[in-house]
């Protein structure tokens, strides 16, 4: 994200979780932070009541399918469906594609005037998704590529909760010490 002072856009995955979105709720709390959380609708249809303490926050959300589709292995017309299904509970005009997998057609019909939606990818990877990784590489990952501007991505899921929980109230106490805000993403292009 273009941007002239030291912000970074935190978003989270795949949530809402029932314990696990709360702790990213407490923590950002803490400091004062604001987040994008892409949700999966069934989840959130699951948990309205985590979901409206996201926004009553005045955090962000964003469409992360219904049901964690990957693009490339789902036909456009199901994959379009799905959208539309999560649109149904989550009112958002952000969209991150499930696994960041995503073909060009679908990109094309998501950011038509049948959409309208922005899709949005991420620069900073904290990688606590994946069980191979430390929790003490995610915050590295996190701390060591993160610049202003930068949209960094943790999930709030029970695969990354060992590492995101680890490393989320360290990167935001580092970055907060050296000066950074942390802003949700606007739904509306810059």
């Amino acid at each position: 994200m273009p941007v002239q002072e030291n912000i970074l856009y935190l978003t989270f995955d795949d949530g809402p979780h029932p314990t696990i979105t709360p702790f990213v709720l407490d923590e950002l709390k803490k400091i004062g932070a604001k987040a994008t959380f892409f949700s999966i609708g069934k989840n959130v249809h699951q948990y309205p009541e985590i979901y409206k303490r996201i926004m009553a926050e005045g955090h962000a959300v964003g469409n992360h399918t219904y049901r964690h589709l990957n693009g490339w292995k789902t036909a456009d017309e199901e994959y379009f469906e799905d959208i539309r299904h999560a649109e149904t509970v989550i009112n958002s005009k952000l969209y991150r594609p499930p696994y960041g997998k995503i073909r060009r057609s679908q990109i094309v019909e998501i950011i038509s005037p049948r959409f309208g939606m922005k899709v949005i990818m991420w620069t900073v990877l904290s990688g606590d998704f994946d069980e191979k990784l430390s929790k003490e590489q995610c915050l590295d990952n996190v701390i060591n590529t993160s610049e202003p501007g930068a949209i960094i991505v943790f999930h709030d899921s029970e695969k990354a909760a060992d590492r995101m929980t680890y490393a989320l109230p360290k990167m935001l106490e580092h970055f907060k010490n050296k000066g950074y805000r942390f802003e949700k993403l606007p739904e509306k292009p810059i």
